[in-house]
């Protein structure tokens, strides 16, 4: 846990609690590197119907050089998932590891390799310093713009503009649940009602409606990682709606609403094929602190 705080600003012990009532189940797949009775490493797994994720490789740092440990670890669970019947994908996404540092073994068994950034917005600029996204002046929003704070009866259609906004997208090939409406409604509810990215913050996630239509355009997500860190689970605006400035409004109020609260960050992923992306955030002032990979394979 105090990895993922030191290098990510994360507290982790709800994803542990959730991770360990799996362990104490017997229900969770994986591997642990075991010397002398004691537990150095782990690599644990899931099953979603035909596709296998990777959720986690650790090493404790104590055992100096553990990359070699740490690439048995991975070539056993990969071989596993590859090996399982019925799995036609597998996907990877190891925050905490920087890229290519544990590329090898997934290179090897033939999985596509994505460059991700971790980025950051202070909130809480040092005195007599202003962040870039300080300095911007809140978006005035199209008339035919409504926003609204996330309720609990958006699922359907979040889905559906999660699913529109992803259409060819780079990050659909990251992750398949993109793919169709039924996966974004899983991935919505690992999002929402699952610790595993953080605590839902009702309170600083928007949707946007298009007046003349009712219907819902865009979104954007938060959790709250940490006591005062917030991480953008989510941002998208459907493609017709693009390049009105949506998204930096979102990223604005979501943004306004920790300020408000008293957050020292808020943080964010973002593919670094997705160029359009990185510049805004750039533009609002998020700065990459670490470079991780996501990999994916297909039968």
């Amino acid at each position: 846990m105090g990895v993922w705080a030191q290098v990510l600003s994360w507290d982790y012990r709800g994803s542990a609690e959730m991770i360990l009532r799996y362990v104490d189940a017997k229900v969770l797949p994986g591997y642990v590197a075991v010397q002398k009775g004691k537990a150095n490493g782990y690599c644990f797994f899931v099953y979603e119907g035909t596709k296998g994720v990777v959720g986690d490789l650790f090493v404790s740092r104590s055992l100096g050089d553990d990359s070699a440990l740490e690439e048995r670890l991975l070539t056993h669970g990969l071989s596993t998932l590859q090996q399982s019947p019925g799995v036609q994908r597998v996907e990877a996404q190891l925050l905490l590891h920087e890229t290519d540092t544990v590329a090898q073994p997934f290179l090897r068994e033939g999985f596509r390799q994505h460059r991700r950034l971790f980025m950051v917005q202070q909130l809480k600029p040092d005195p007599g310093m202003r962040s870039a996204g300080s300095q911007i002046p809140p978006r005035v929003l199209p008339p035919d713009i409504e926003v609204r704070r996330w309720s609990d009866q958006d699922y359907q259609s979040a889905a559906s503009v999660i699913t529109a906004s992803y259409v060819e997208h780079i990050d659909a090939e990251i992750n398949d649940q993109y793919h169709s409406h039924s996966g974004s409604l899983r991935f919505l509810n690992n999002i929402v009602r699952f610790p595993g990215c953080g605590v839902f913050d009702h309170a600083a996630s928007y949707v946007i409606i298009h007046r003349p239509t009712r219907n819902m355009i865009g979104l954007i997500l938060c959790s709250r990682v940490k006591e005062d860190v917030g991480h953008v689970t989510q941002v998208c605006i459907v493609p017709d709606h693009r390049g009105r400035g949506l998204g930096a409004a979102l990223l604005g109020l979501t943004a306004a609403e920790l300020r408000r609260r008293n957050f020292s960050s808020i943080t964010l992923t973002v593919t670094e094929a997705n160029h359009s992306a990185v510049e805004l955030y750039r533009y609002l002032g998020y700065t990459t602190r670490h470079i991780f990979d996501a990999f994916v394979w297909e039968r």
